[in-house]
């Protein structure tokens, strides 16, 4: 069971594809408006000195940032309205922990994580990191899962997945697969990790919305594609299966206009009740 303490427990991400460049289009006004208990960012894209003070530690929220070793690149954050108990920095992964792309925090009978998987680019080195990632992580997600059982907390992994699992999540999944982020093997990935006999999470808000096209997450700045809605889903909240249990709630949070996005990406919020 999980025991934060809270009645309700709200946890949202977002690729904010740039801190400090969303900052400047509405980052700041919607986190001000937010009534989340969790935020996850990924794509920060900055040393946590480059941020202005109000987005770096706002007043009401505890923040850790974790960036990349690589200057102006990938960067993790989590932002709880409660200080963590405790907080840890990647995933034991001599390659990828100074990375910025994985960073989590133990709340109340719960253990929060930002993730930020690498993109990939199919025939490039940049496809092998990401399938070496995605092996290590594997190991990392049931060990996590397997630990906080023994303690009795519960688990919510959230972010920027960069795979879209099924044919649901992504508008042209015909022409996309032999891409980067809908190849076989990605895919095939995804599903371990949500085997009740493999990774065993659960995809919280495909489980609300199993016959929903999408909700998409991201949308190409090229083009029409945030007006068309032709867009993927690769941002997710896997949560163990009794928090997923609890999830009562899962909305992405699409600006009304193209000219009101302050990212490619649009927020994912989740509501869990005890």
């Amino acid at each position: 069971m999980c025991r934060y303490r809270a009645l309700v427990l709200t946890v949202t991400s977002v690729n904010v594809n740039g801190l400090r460049a969303a900052a400047k289009k509405g980052f700041v006004e919607w986190l001000a408006e937010t009534s989340a208990d969790v935020l996850c960012l990924q794509e920060v894209r900055a040393e946590p000195q480059q941020l202005p003070d109000g987005v770096r530690a706002p007043a009401g929220w505890h923040v850790v940032h974790a960036p990349a070793s690589a200057k102006g690149r990938a960067g993790v954050s989590l932002y709880t309205r409660r200080e963590p108990d405790s907080v840890r920095v990647g995933f034991g992964s001599d390659e990828f922990d100074a990375s910025g792309r994985y960073v989590e925090a133990d709340l109340p009978g719960v253990t929060v994580a930002s993730l930020y998987l690498p993109s990939g680019e199919v025939g490039t080195e940049r496809q092998d990191e990401k399938y070496r990632f995605m092996d290590q992580f594997l190991a990392h997600l049931k060990e996590l899962r397997t630990r906080a059982a023994a303690e009795g907390r519960e688990v919510v992994v959230c972010g920027d997945w960069n795979i879209a699992h099924q044919q649901a999540d992504l508008k042209n999944w015909r022409g996309n697969t032999k891409n980067s982020g809908f190849l076989p093997e990605e895919r095939q990935w995804l599903t371990g990790v949500l085997d009740p006999a493999d990774g065993g999470y659960v995809d919280v808000v495909r489980a609300l919305h199993p016959e929903t096209e999408g909700p998409y997450t991201w949308w190409s700045y090229r083009g029409r594609a945030f007006d068309n809605d032709s867009g993927w889903r690769i941002d997710y909240a896997m949560a163990t299966p009794g928090l997923a249990a609890r999830a009562v709630k899962a909305v992405v949070e699409r600006a009304a206009t193209h000219a009101e996005r302050w990212s490619d990406h649009a927020p994912v919020t989740v509501t869990f009740e005890r």
